[in-house]
């Protein structure tokens, strides 16, 4: 079970279906591995390659999607990186096949958003990349809640 205790003084937590406006700073999550969080916080965020909306750092507005990844770890192995975001020019990625769904830096833009239930992401819950990490800035970790029960 994921649960943030108290919001981030000071940071906007913009809902996941709502459009970030161009160069605000936002509230978002980032999923990965224990091992992969101590990394990000000795050496910073490593952009992907070429995720699906080309490279860049993935991140969401949503905690719960950020919660599942990575999707082949087992839940009390992940953790969640919790970071504030300046997503200066922000371009609306909301079909596939999008003529700038890879591009969208090449056009000036600093982040990507895929929208919620847009068709671009199998789970239907939001999605950002941002192409330059550094204007991610990481405030801390959230693990997961210990939750008791019978085996």
């Amino acid at each position: 079970m994921w649960a943030e205790d108290d919001l981030y003084p000071g940071v906007p937590c913009l809902q996941s279906y709502t459009e970030p406006v161009n160069g605000q700073i936002y509230l978002m999550y980032h999923g990965t591995s224990q091992y992969a969080a101590q990394q990000i916080m000795a050496c910073g965020f490593r952009p992907s390659a070429n995720g699906m909306l080309g490279c860049g750092v993935y991140l969401s507005r949503d905690l719960n999607k950020a919660s599942r990844y990575p999707l082949n770890l087992p839940e009390h192995q992940r953790v969640v990186i919790r970071v504030q975001v300046n997503v200066g020019r922000v371009k609306k990625i909301d079909y596939q096949g999008h003529p700038m769904q890879k591009t969208w830096h090449d056009h000036g833009y600093d982040t990507a958003w895929c929208p919620p239930n847009c068709g671009m992401v199998p789970s239907g819950l939001e999605e950002d990349c941002i192409w330059d990490p550094c204007r991610i800035q990481i405030i801390d970790i959230i693990y997961p809640k210990v939750q008791c029960g019978y085996y």
